[in-house]
Parts: C-alpha cells; structure tokens; sequence
C-alpha cells in the first residue's frame, strides 16, 4: 500500500507532525506527541470529519502504564519538594529535614523522567505507507537522536541524575564555600538548565516548531506548566549561590519559594499528565 508524504513539520532536524495521502484516498496524520502519549494517530477523507485510529492493546497498555508511573512519581516527587522547601521557609529550619524530603522527591523525579523516556522508546510507530501504528519489542534503551521526544526526555532524565549528585552532597558538612558551590550548587544549575533545555524541546514537539500558544492542548499544558516550574527552580538555584564575601546563601527567602512553587507546577503538571493517557 504507497502514499504520498504531503508534509513534515517540526523544528530544525526535528520532525513532530507529518501528513500524508494514502493510496486508497484520504489522509493520515501523526503527530510525535499524539502517537507517544496515546498511541493515536489521525485519518480520514480530506476536508471531512477525521477518526482516531489507535495502536493495538498492548502497545496502548505500555503506554497507559507508563504515563500513570510518570504522572504519579512527578506529582509525589514535586510535593516532597514543595513541603521540603515549606520547611526550610517556615519550619523549624533543621536543614536535613528539607534535604531528607528533597532526596526523597529526587527518587521520585528519577523515576518519573525514566517513564517518561521508556514511553519515549516504546511509543508505536507509524506503519510506512498506511494509515495505522504499530508497536515493536519492549526495549528499556534506545539511541534516537534526531527523534524530539527522544532527546527532550533523555535531558531530562539526565538532568533528575544531576539533581541527584546535588541532593546527595547537601548531606555533606564542614564544606568551605568553594566546595559548596562546587559541590552542591553547580550541580543544582546544571540540572536546571537541562530541565530547560528539556521544557523548550517539549513545547517545540507541542507546537510543531516555534513555541507559541495552544490553550485548547491539554499536552500545550502539561508542557507549560512544567516548563514555569523549571524556570521557578532557576531562580531558586541562582538566589541559592554561596557569596565567598559573606559565606551565605544571596537570598535564602527567594531560593525557598523558588523550589516551593517551581515544584508545585511540576506536581500539577503531574496530576494532568494523568488525563493525557490513551
């Protein structure tokens, strides 16, 4: 069965949405988010009404699977985050109480960046030359750069193992200011600027090239809200650099209501994320 590609749209080297004619008249058309997170893609006569064509049962029960883990460890893991920070800000101000609950929401992040990319490797694919997907073997690792769903969940799944390195070394005690900011604070602005990275890739796949506004997509959304939460996490990690003159943070009040409320978005982002599901 032949087609006709009609065509590709995304950013750069990236392809999101592609539309194309089928053989026996109509038109199908895929879009990377669309097919990743609810195994759909869209046909029907050109200028008429379009259905949804699923993938199989299986391939939607990884997806299904998958969406909830992610959706529920970033809603756990922002809410660790968020009750961490309202402790450092109104609590008692033991800072292995905050550092305890924000190891514990790292844990949770990890694996809910990890979903998010198993998805990724799982999604199904568009069969060539027909209006359908296909699912393929259950793999726990691919290497799919030129893919922008790929790329944007591998940056943040590296960007929750950076995050790691700097919950872990908050435990540490004694340290000068040159290896705080060595130490905890540089990893923190590394992993903030791979969750940008990540967000911008996200809202790029979403919008089909140029990010702009897509009020009526709940993915739009999802994407958004999260990307506010990195931008909230930035300003948390850049108030919280160590000033060699003074020895203390630059602004503790404006670091911990950075976390609160960027760790807040990602929790509703993961509460959204639970409707996005095939």
């Amino acid at each position: 069965m032949g087609h006709t590609e009609e065509r590709a749209e995304g950013a750069g080297p990236f392809t999101t949405r592609l539309t194309w004619r089928l053989a026996e008249g109509g038109i199908a058309i895929w879009e990377s988010r669309a097919a990743r997170k609810r195994g759909v893609l869209t046909v029907g006569p050109e200028g008429a009404q379009a259905t949804s064509q699923y993938a199989d049962k299986e391939a939607l029960h990884r997806l299904r699977t998958l969406n909830t883990v992610a959706a529920v460890a970033f809603t756990a893991g922002g809410s660790l985050f968020a009750l961490g920070a309202a402790l450092a800000q109104f609590g008692s101000g033991n800072p292995l109480q905050s550092a305890t609950l924000y190891f514990a929401g790292g844990l949770f992040f990890n694996t809910g960046a990890y979903a998010s990319l198993l998805q990724t490797i799982n999604a199904p694919r568009r069969a060539s030359g027909t209006g359908s997907l296909v699912s393929r073997r259950w793999r726990w690792w691919s290497y799919e750069p030129l893919r922008i769903d790929w790329v944007s969940t591998f940056v943040l799944f590296a960007g929750t193992l950076v995050f790691g390195v700097n919950l872990l070394d908050s435990f540490l005690h004694g340290l000068s200011v040159q290896q705080t900011n060595r130490l905890i604070w540089t990893p923190d602005i590394i992993g903030c600027l791979l969750f940008l990275v990540s967000g911008h890739l996200a809202l790029v796949e979403v919008s089909h090239g140029r990010p702009g506004l897509r009020v009526r997509s709940l993915g739009w959304w999802i994407v958004a809200v999260n990307q506010l939460g990195s931008v909230l996490f930035m300003v948390s990690a850049l108030a919280d650099f160590t000033d060699p003159s003074t020895g203390n943070p630059l602004n503790v009040a404006v670091s911990d209501w950075g976390t609160m409320t960027g760790a807040a978005c990602f929790s509703i982002g993961g509460v959204l994320q639970l409707f996005e599901r095939p």
